[in-house]
């Protein structure tokens, strides 16, 4: 309704809208009123002052969609992907933010614990009627469904990877030599001149960071001081940096003369990469050959910083070696914890394959696995399946 708000001495402090949502249909599921004044912070201060004064108090961080999540409007996955959503810095990441806010991650975390309650109903009636004969089909409608979540939860995971690399992005680290090309590569990548270059060796003595977006997936892109040998103890200082970058990096592009090859100093540099993370071998200055190389190989690839030469492959090649592959219109945002819940809960139900012949210890595995994905969504489900058992399962015939 429209309406007028008016301040202490009944004068008009603005005029409006005032929005009732009654519980629980409102984003919290309680009673909410909405207040929608003109717009301005000085007229919007006083109104604020006004609501404080009649008893109200200021929301803490994010107590709105605590509220929702406590009143069961949204599970805990989608909870995080409301701030997801605030965050997002590219557009695939807005996107596959809302999908997780609309419950499509949700939903495929509950599709594998309804499968793993099955599948432990089968298990715990097994255990709990020894004296039933265990028939060959009951032992393979268990293997098939253990078979079925594990695929589906290899398929969860990967998509979930995916997920958080639109949500975290990626670090690249770019070194090499003095003078063969990291800050011209880096505002080739940027589109702007955000690295001073110059030809004087040791001109970069600290790491230039910036942020760019291939395909929606952002890349922090770390520009690294030149390795060689020196006796200016700043530029010793930027090198020591420029290895403690490569160690946090999630891929490195190692930039090479395009003119000389892979040198012996090169091939040192190359040698303290450490062994768990992917690099790259990036001929720089291609253009400056007879003929220039734009083909990606398993070698490298050649580029020229300066004019743009095999720039796109390089872009191509640096997505796929993060592990991105263009899904994202079925990709939903992720975060660590939720990898880490997802692999937590692999490594149950693989060791649940494993002991096959031990029932009771693979009913655990499957207990501690469905306790691991449940901890993706906040939802727990009652230990004691046994009134699930008698409810879903006739086990008098």
């Amino acid at each position: 309704m429209l309406a007028d708000f008016h301040d202490e001495n009944g004068d008009v402090l603005d005029q409006g809208i005032a929005l009732f949502f009654p519980s629980p249909h409102s984003y919290t599921g309680e009673d909410v009123l909405e207040l929608q004044g003109h717009g301005g912070s000085a007229v919007l201060h006083l109104l604020l002052q006004r609501c404080l004064s009649l008893g109200a108090r200021l929301a803490e961080p994010g107590e709105f969609t605590q509220r929702a999540f406590l009143n069961d409007k949204l599970d805990l996955a989608q909870a995080e992907s409301v701030a997801d959503l605030i965050e997002a810095t590219t557009t695939a990441a807005a996107r596959s933010a809302m999908r997780s806010l609309h419950g499509d991650f949700s939903a495929t975390i509950r599709v594998l614990v309804d499968e793993l309650v099955r599948l432990r109903m089968l298990v715990e009636a097994m255990l709990d009627f020894p004296e039933e004969d265990i028939e060959v089909a009951d032992s393979l409608y268990r293997d098939s469904l253990l078979q079925s979540i594990h695929s589906k939860l290899l398929q969860t995971l990967d998509t979930a990877r995916q997920g958080s690399l639109l949500r975290e992005g990626a670090y690249i680290a770019l070194v090499g030599q003095p003078n063969v090309g990291k800050s011209s590569l880096l505002n080739r990548l940027s589109g702007e001149e955000v690295a001073l270059v110059s030809e004087v060796p040791g001109t970069t003595r600290d790491v230039v960071r910036q942020e760019i977006q291939i395909r929606g997936v952002p890349l922090h892109i770390m520009d690294t001081a030149g390795l060689r040998s020196s006796q200016d103890e700043v530029e010793n200082m930027g090198m020591a940096r420029t290895h403690q970058t490569v160690k946090r990096a999630d891929l490195i592009l190692l930039l090479l003369d395009a003119s000389k090859g892979c040198s012996a100093e090169d091939e040192k540099i190359i040698a303290g990469f450490p062994a768990d993370i992917p690099h790259l071998l990036v001929f720089n200055k291609a253009d400056l050959m007879g003929t220039p190389h734009t083909d990606l190989n398993a070698a490298g690839c050649y580029i020229s910083a300066k004019s743009g030469v095999g720039i796109e492959q390089l872009r191509e090649k640096m997505l796929q070696l993060i592990g991105w592959r263009n899904q994202e219109s079925g990709t939903f945002i992720a975060r660590e914890r939720h990898l880490i819940a997802l692999k937590l809960a692999l490594s149950h139900l693989e060791r649940a394959s494993a002991l096959l012949k031990q029932p009771e210890l693979f009913a655990e595995e499957l207990r501690l696995a469905q306790q691991a994905l449940s901890s993706i969504t906040g939802k727990f489900t009652a230990d004691d399946l046994l009134g699930e058992i008698f409810s879903r399962f006739c086990i008098g015939k």
